[in-house]
C-alpha cells in the first residue's frame, strides 16, 4: 500500500494553513496528489410562529457569504500546498463531514484538525474527529492545533489484539517503513510477549525498524501509557485503532480513542 493520493479538511479556523502545509510536506514527501475539501452550509435563522423568518429573507445573503468564506479557505490551501506539483480543489454548501465523506473515496488517507481552545473555527464548518472516524472508511491523521509538519522518523504503534489494531497498522505501513524507529507498546497486566513479538516480526517482513515494549496498566490509564511513551521516545506520530460505536445518532468512543483524540500532543494516525 502507498498513499498516491491524500485529502486535507479545511475549515475557516485560524489552524487550518498550518494543517494543509503539513499534509503538503507530506504529500511532496510520498510523491502524492493533494486534494482539499471544504465544505459547510450558511447557519440559516430559524424560528417559529411570530419571530420565525419569511422564505427568502436574507437568505441569497448567508449563501453569499458561505461562498466567500469557501473562495478565502482555497486561496489558503493553495498558498500552503505550493511544495506539491499535483493538488486540487474541492468545495461545496454542504455538511462537512457529508462532504468529506462523500470525496474521501479520492484518497487512501484523511488529515483533519484537532479544534484547539482558542480556535475561533465555527461548531457548523468543523469536522469532527469522531465523526469523521466512523464514517470516512479511510485511515485519519488527526492533527493537534497548529502543528505544521510531521516527521514520522520516530513512531509509537498503541497495540492491542483487535482488528481497527490490525487495520490501523495497515494503514499505516507507508509511513512505518519511512520511519527511523518504530516503537510497539502493549498496555498489559500479563508478561506474555507472543502477540508483541508477532507484530514486530510482521513489521520486520516489511523492513519497518520496530521493537516492542510492554507498559503495565495502571490508574493513569492506557491512553496515558501510549502518551508517555511517545514522548520518551520523541515521537510526533502515535498509530491507534480508533474503537467506537454509534447509538441514538452519536458516537460513543472508548477511553483510549477519546483520550487521544482530546489530549494528544502529536499527530495520530488512526483507523476504525
Amino acid at each position: 500500500m502507498s498513499y498516491a493520493s491524500i485529502i486535507v479538511a479545511l475549515d475557516p479556523g485560524e489552524y487550518a494553513s498550518s494543517r494543509v502545509g503539513l499534509a503538503a510536506l507530506l504529500a511532496h514527501r510520498l510523491n502524492a496528489r493533494l486534494i482539499g475539501v471544504a465544505a459547510w452550509a450558511p447557519d440559516y435563522p430559524r424560528g417559529i410562529g411570530e419571530t420565525s423568518i419569511p422564505v427568502g429573507y436574507g437568505i441569497e445573503e448567508m449563501r453569499q457569504a458561505t461562498l466567500k468564506e469557501l473562495r478565502e479557505a482555497e486561496t489558503v490551501f493553495r498558498l500552503a500546498a505550493q511544495p506539491v506539483d499535483r493538488v486540487e480543489w474541492r468545495s461545496d454548501i454542504k455538511g462537512s463531514v457529508a462532504f468529506l465523506e462523500e470525496h474521501s473515496r479520492a484518497a487512501d488517507l484523511v488529515v483533519i484538525g484537532r479544534k484547539g481552545e482558542d480556535d475561533s473555527c465555527p461548531p457548523i464548518a468543523a469536522v469532527s474527529p469522531g465523526d469523521a472516524l466512523m464514517a470516512l472508511g479511510r485511515p485519519v491523521l488527526v492533527v493537534p492545533p497548529g502543528t505544521d509538519r510531521l516527521s514520522a522518523s520516530r513512531v509509537v504503534v498503541a497495540w492491542k489484539n483487535t482488528l481497527q489494531s490490525r487495520r490501523a497498522i495497515s494503514d499505516a505501513m507507508p509511513l512505518l517503513k519511512l520511519a527511523d524507529q518504530v516503537q510497539v507498546i502493549q498496555v498489559t497486566d500479563t508478561a506474555n510477549r507472543a502477540e508483541l513479538d508477532d507484530v514486530v516480526a510482521h513489521l520486520a517482513l516489511h523492513d519497518v525498524n520496530a521493537t516492542g515494549i510492554q507498559r503495565a496498566a495502571d490508574r493513569a490509564g492506557t491512553a496515558a501509557a501510549i502518551m508517555e511513551v511517545a514522548k520518551e521516545a520523541g515521537a510526533d506520530l502515535i498509530v491507534s485503532g480508533a474503537f467506537g460505536y454509534s447509538r441514538l445518532r452519536e458516537w460513543f468512543f472508548g477511553g483510549v480513542t477519546r483520550n487521544l483524540l482530546e489530549h494528544a500532543k502529536v499527530c495520530c494516525l488512526m483507523s476504525h
